[in-house]
């Protein structure tokens, strides 16, 4: 990767463009005018709380990473996006039930002022979900052009000087690589006869990425890693990252596999099973979609412990995933883990975790840095997958040459390396010799 000459700097208005305003979307945003009000802190946020160390230890120099690299401002933040049903941010913030109606009501006119534009959407592919406020068009073309025309207007009612465009919609059913996503030119001529292989997400990334916008993909979909959607991001110069934001179980997948490892330590089962109520967890309920999701989770541990490089200690691995719809948790998620694991000589030992977490809690300061960076990604000339942004993703984009990095620990710091390196500064080794010799 060359280092950019210039980083153009984060002036003017940035219009995150949110597709799907459930309830990962507007604790976003709630959780935005809520810190700019000062009535919360932006807990969960690298961008907002992270520090980047700087040089030797000895040198004390630990700026917060919104200090060291130019993001945007929360202040300058417009929000905007697209939902199947008409309820403004606020009423859908209420429906959702994340957060607390205290707290809502002291961001209410600014939520209020948020009303989501129609949406592309087509229950084959979200069979759990049906709305009134869907775009209708001749083909799928025509619905994309209709959503490039939206963001048109968008950036010129808010005057916005850049946008990005997140995917928080939910989970659609499992599907994979066709003909119709190999160039660009076959994936709009499958856009003109709406071919059945390009689920509404595609739509939207192919309207960002035609625009030149950023694009996230906070879900599991096959969506924007597919070759058609690299080479229009190539062509226009869009920066791209995915899939499917790590909150929950995944998190604490990614946090104790790596150390389990690091120590030699053998696993012979991984159950996990999970119990969620919101809108997410009744999608889920559909097993087309659960297969999506079940795809996203499943591949981590595979590529954290690399079987083929330790066979006695991971081939074996029995890996279980159960995603289970219980209304009366809302977006209160609780998940169950059972590591059987084998110490030495061959004694087995067991983990057991239990974490109830909050969902969109979780998620929504993914969603911010996500937008942050990409952003930055854009404004110093980088396009494409931005692998440095693999820390926030349960199945990360990636080169196809190369494996996807699951460690948590070695994503943070290929985050961080990146930051220092855009900036100038000598890139962490972490090897430390220099105090010894």
């Amino acid at each position: 990767m060359k280092t950019p000459s210039t980083i153009a700097p984060a002036k003017g208005k940035l219009g995150v463009l949110l597709v799907g305003l459930g309830a990962v979307a507007t604790t976003t945003i709630a959780g935005v005018f809520a810190i700019r009000k000062n009535l919360a802190q932006p807990i969960g946020s690298l961008t907002q709380m992270g520090t980047i160390r700087l040089g030797k230890r000895t040198e004390n120099r630990s700026p917060r990473i919104n200090e060291f690299v130019d993001l945007a401002s929360l202040d300058d933040i417009v929000f905007g996006g697209w939902d199947i049903f008409e309820e403004d941010t606020y009423a859908a913030a209420r429906t959702a039930g994340v957060l607390e109606p205290g707290l809502l009501d002291k961001v209410r006119k600014e939520m209020e002022a948020i009303r989501p534009m129609s949406a592309v959407f087509d229950q084959r592919y979200v069979k759990r979900l049906n709305g009134p406020n869907v775009k209708k068009g001749k083909n799928k073309m025509d619905l994309a052009e209709q959503v490039i025309s939206d963001i048109r207007a968008f950036k010129a009612k808010h005057k916005c000087t850049r946008l990005v465009m997140v995917w928080t919609g939910s989970t659609e059913v499992f599907m994979k690589q066709g003909p119709v996503h190999r160039t660009v030119a076959a994936f709009e001529k499958g856009l003109a006869k709406s071919d059945v292989a390009i689920p509404s997400s595609m739509v939207y990334a192919y309207a960002a990425l035609k625009e030149g916008i950023p694009f996230a993909n906070a879900a599991p979909n096959l969506t924007a890693d597919v070759p058609a959607m690299l080479d229009l991001a190539a062509k226009t110069g869009a920066p791209l990252a995915g899939n499917d934001m790590k909150t929950g179980q995944t998190l604490i997948k990614t946090i104790i596999a790596p150390g389990l490892k690091a120590r030699m330590i053998g696993v012979k089962g991984w159950y996990s099973t999970n119990i969620l109520g919101n809108r997410d967890g009744e999608v889920l309920d559909d097993p087309e979609s659960f297969k999506t999701k079940e795809e996203s989770k499943k591949s981590a541990l595979d590529y954290i412990f690399q079987p083929h490089l330790y066979p006695e200690l991971y081939k074996d691995l029995s890996h279980v995933v159960r995603i289970n719809y219980y209304p009366p948790r809302g977006d209160n998620k609780e998940g169950w883990d059972n590591i059987d694991i084998v110490g030495w000589l061959g004694y087995p030992m067991q983990l057991k975790i239990n974490f109830l977490c909050r969902d969109s809690i979780l998620a929504a300061p993914i969603v911010l840095d996500s937008a942050l960076f990409l952003d930055l990604a854009k404004r110093a000339g980088m396009h494409g997958i931005q692998e440095w942004l693999s820390f926030y993703f349960k199945a990360p984009m990636h080169a196809p040459e190369v494996y996807p990095e699951h460690d948590l620990f070695i994503q943070l710091m290929k985050l961080k390396n990146t930051l220092r390196h855009l900036m100038g500064e000598e890139l962490i080794t972490h090897l430390g010799r220099e105090y010894y010799d």
